[in-house]
């Protein structure tokens, strides 16, 4: 491999890291909306919370492949950071840490009430809280590749 394919391919990886961010929202939005309109589970309010952070990201992710732009991260990670903390505190909310009186689905559909498991332990709360740290993992490297490739580039 010469230096100018090194640089490209060092190059594509913001590109490749936003790509797969964006399948992972879609598969998130995709799978969540599969168990509320398809088996009919119900959503608890912190539950829409997740929703409303995560669903606006299979939108504008997109907008940052076609022309690649960078600067997307600057709105997209309140959207993440806002979602990783209501996944987390829903996480506590289910393993009993939170009290019951600072916990917010007091009327309609509890928020501690778990309605499906994954291999027996992994609740929908906790794989919105892994769905959300992948974001924030991705949208991270983006960054800090995107930033390494141009200050090389420019040396």
């Amino acid at each position: 491999m010469n230096d100018t394919e090194t640089v490209v391919a060092q190059s594509n990886k913001p590109w490749n890291y936003l790509f797969i961010a964006w399948i992972i929202a879609t598969s998130g939005t995709l799978i969540s909306l599969f168990f509320s309109e398809i088996v009919q589970l119900p959503v608890c309010v912190l539950c829409w919370y997740q929703r409303i952070a995560l669903y606006p990201l299979v939108f504008i992710l997109p907008m940052a492949l076609f022309p690649f732009d960078i600067s997307i991260i600057r709105y997209t990670s309140p959207l993440v950071i806002f979602g990783w903390f209501v996944a987390l505190f829903h996480v506590l909310v289910v393993a009993g840490i939170i009290p019951e009186a600072a916990q917010p689905c007091v009327q309609g559909i509890p928020c501690s009430e778990t309605h499906f498991t994954l291999l027996g332990f992994i609740n929908i709360p906790v794989m919105s809280l892994m769905t959300f740290s992948l974001l924030g993992l991705l949208l991270v490297l983006a960054k800090r590749n995107f930033i390494e490739t141009h200050n090389n580039t420019f040396n």
